[in-house]
């Protein structure tokens, strides 16, 4: 399983770009960049290391953001798609974004559909797959109006599975009973375009967003994931992806090392 491990750049937030990609050089791991170090090396240099390195990118995070979908708004995000295409990565990884100012969550979900159907040609011409993430519901109001994995795979139907896939981050859709079934469904619509774990700890940490745990030190069942993803035929790599303080405040190496290892514990 370990030729399937990907580490996502935001579990070592503060780890300079480049020594990342070295690390997942010399463990053979695939890695999932994120924009802001991407732009501060520079997108032509990051290809460069990526392609240098020998390091398959996973994944370019993150776009969307695009409730209200204002022209500068749409902009960035096919900003985003070159990006991706520029550092090799197939997958851009897609937040929805909250309710605006004035807005409803219906509304809200209205700007998302919007948003894909001006985006998803653009992206399908370049070779990106624009991933639906959806987070849990309690981001609901400020971050993604998108919270389920049946509601990310509805407003995928409309376009090509090449153009708009979705993710499946076990953090965000660990608690959701039609979970199965919506992982059994996106493999038949052919929509997996990424999969990301990370674990629930409870007491959940006053830093929500920065609480996700290591995995086996919470309650999501990773192996049943990896039978369900593994199941619709995804062989694709398994990205982690933590948000979390006490990792951000080590050093990126030993972090590495720490998410490496409990990787290989969990797919056992």
């Amino acid at each position: 399983m370990s030729a399937r491990f990907a580490f996502n750049h935001a579990t070592a937030k503060f780890w300079d770009q480049r020594e990342a990609v070295e690390a997942c050089a010399r463990a053979g791991a695939g890695i999932g960049l994120w924009r802001e170090p991407v732009q501060e090396m520079g997108v032509a240099a990051t290809a460069k290391l990526v392609r240098d390195a020998g390091v398959a990118v996973t994944s370019l995070c993150r776009a969307g953001f695009f409730t209200d979908p204002t022209p500068a708004a749409l902009e960035d995000n096919r900003r985003a798609i070159d990006e991706a295409a520029a550092v090799g990565a197939p997958v851009l990884v897609l937040v929805s974004g909250g309710i605006p100012d004035g807005g409803t969550i219906d509304s809200a979900r209205d700007g998302v559909r919007q948003a894909l159907a001006e985006l998803a040609p653009y992206a399908r011409e370049r070779g990106v797959t624009l991933a639906i993430e959806p987070l849990h519901p309690m981001f609901a109001s400020d971050r993604c109006v998108v919270t389920t994995l049946n509601e990310a795979l509805d407003l995928a139907a409309p376009f090509a599975p090449e153009a708009v896939g979705v993710v499946v981050d076990t953090y965000h859709v660990w608690w959701d009973p039609q979970v199965w079934q919506g992982i059994a469904r996106a493999g038949r619509e052919g929509r997996i375009a990424s999969f990301q774990f990370a674990d629930w700890v409870t007491p959940l940490p006053a830093g929500v967003l920065t609480g996700r745990g290591q995995l086996g030190d919470g309650c999501v069942d990773f192996k049943r994931y990896l039978a369900e993803v593994d199941a619709t035929g995804f062989t694709g790599p398994i990205e982690v992806e933590l948000f979390n303080d006490a990792l951000w405040a080590r050093p990126g190496a030993e972090v590495f090392a720490e998410t490496k290892a409990a990787f290989e514990r969990v797919t056992a």
